[in-house]
């Protein structure tokens, strides 16, 4: 019908659906009439557009439905979450709450984690980063995954995971680009991207806030609006 299938958002595509609709329905439009005149008022409830399952996190912070594994945020390791599950996403309830909200997967035995959920808990067990099934995940960009490979090259053992864990846990601390930025411009100088190099630049980049002095009010002012007031 529109003879290209290339759209620039799922909302574009939306609403070109939604006027496709409009358009074939107004040519029945009659004939719908006809019928909703010939019919009585129904009653029946709406169909609810979500469906709920209960969920215990794991201790590596993940969730499981639908076939599909997805990560939450540390705090909730071994609690029992409540998760709707609606056509394009995951709402996660803790407490009674909205906690997360997490884009949907389809299909089965897919997964989706986000370092910032793993990375408080990781850091504590560095040990275990070799063997994380989701490794590659924990590589937000073409840039850290360099860092990485030079720390490795250059650190003997599990110093080079230590390092590379605390540069991930500053980039969920603080901002991933920030971080990102500062990884790049050590390498550019041909510095290793160590984790204290790398907070050092990331700190000396920060904006300093400016300090604003608060003026003091000259009450001698309203002395003078209850003068007015008195002479009215």
């Amino acid at each position: 019908m529109r003879q290209s299938r290339d759209f620039a958002s799922v909302r574009e595509y939306e609403q070109w659906v939604q006027r496709a609709f409009e358009a074939k329905n107004r040519r029945r439009q009659r004939a719908i009439d006809e019928d909703l005149a010939a019919m009585t008022p129904c009653n029946a409830a709406p169909l609810a557009e979500f469906s709920e399952v209960a969920v215990g996190v794991t201790s590596w912070s993940t969730i499981r439905v639908l076939h599909n594994t997805y990560s939450v945020p540390a705090r909730l390791i071994g609690e029992q979450v409540t998760v709707r599950v609606w056509d394009d996403r995951l709402d996660v309830i803790y407490g009674g709450q909205p906690d997360l909200t997490i884009p949907r997967l389809l299909g089965r035995q897919g997964h989706r984690i986000d370092y910032r959920h793993i990375i408080w808990s990781l850091v504590q067990k560095p040990g275990a980063f070799e063997r994380y099934r989701y490794r590659e995940d924990l590589f937000p960009t073409l840039t850290f995954r360099r860092a990485y490979d030079a720390l490795a090259g250059a650190t003997p053992g599990r110093a080079a995971d230590v390092q590379y864990l605390r540069i991930l846990h500053l980039a969920a601390s603080t901002q991933q680009s920030a971080v990102e930025a500062a990884i790049a411009a050590l390498m550019d100088s041909k510095e290793l991207p160590t984790a204290d190099r790398v907070k050092a630049a990331v700190v000396q980049e920060r904006a300093e806030i400016p300090e604003i002095a608060q003026p003091v009010p000259d009450l001698s002012e309203y002395d003078g609006l209850l003068g007015q007031e008195q002479c009215a």
